[in-house]
C-alpha cells in the first residue's frame, strides 16, 4: 500500500514539476513515469524496512 501511495504521489509531483517548467504534454507524461518509479522504489524499501522491523 505505501508502494502505491507514493508512487502516485510521486506522479502527481513529476506532472506539477514539469508543468512548472513549461513542458508540453509529453514531458509531463515523462516526468510522472519518472518521478513515480523513483517514488515507488523509496516506498519499496520503506515497505521492507517496516516488514523486518516488525
Amino acid at each position: 500500500m505505501i508502494i502505491l501511495g507514493s508512487a502516485g504521489l510521486g506522479a502527481i509531483v513529476g506532472v506539477l514539476t514539469a508543468r512548472k517548467r513549461g513542458g508540453a504534454r509529453l514531458d509531463m507524461a515523462q516526468y510522472g513515469a519518472g518521478f513515480a518509479i523513483a517514488f515507488a522504489l523509496i516506498g519499496l524499501i520503506a515497505t521492507v524496512f517496516i516488514d523486518r522491523m516488525v
